[in-house]
């Protein structure tokens, strides 16, 4: 009888794995640590706690399609794009952090992702995405009432 080779994971989908666990570790220590305000129903901690077991769920998953065997050539990671979409969250959390606010956020969101695709028009994909955020703030502070981080830019409306 013929051994089996043995299959070496793909690193792609383990480096993955690892970053979606810690994801959910946070996720999960970040809704353990909330405090309760109703006495009744849902806290706010219960969608953290979903959250948390969503990616958990997706760091199983990757796991798995590391550890099996495909008759298919692996596909080398853009890291490159992996990076600029990094950013563009680094961004998003920067401008809510600092106080630049959801439109700014958002616009750079936009810009940095559609550049990870390797699109080249960024002042107007900085439009594009301004003109979008500016439409989903306004959706949904003014029509749904609902708050979303405000900045310089957003006191205006």
């Amino acid at each position: 009888m013929t051994p089996k080779p043995i299959h070496t994971p793909n690193r792609t989908p383990v480096v993955i794995a690892i970053v979606l666990s810690a994801i959910a570790a946070v996720s999960y220590w970040d809704a353990s640590h909330m405090t309760t305000r109703t006495a009744y129903g849902m806290s706010a901690s219960a969608a953290s706690y979903f959250v948390a077991l969503l990616f958990a769920v997706l760091a199983i998953g990757h796991l798995v399609s590391a550890f099996t065997p495909f008759d298919v050539d692996v596909e080398v990671a853009d890291w490159k794009a992996v990076g600029w979409i990094g950013l563009a969250l680094g961004g998003l959390i920067g401008s809510i952090w600092l106080g630049g606010g959801f439109i700014l956020g958002s616009t750079l969101l936009f810009a940095l992702t559609a550049r990870s695709f390797g699109r080249k028009a960024f002042l107007v994909d900085l439009c594009l995405g301004a003109v979008i955020a500016l439409f989903v703030f306004l959706l949904f502070n003014k029509v749904l009432t609902l708050a979303l981080p405000q900045g310089p830019l957003e006191k205006l409306f």
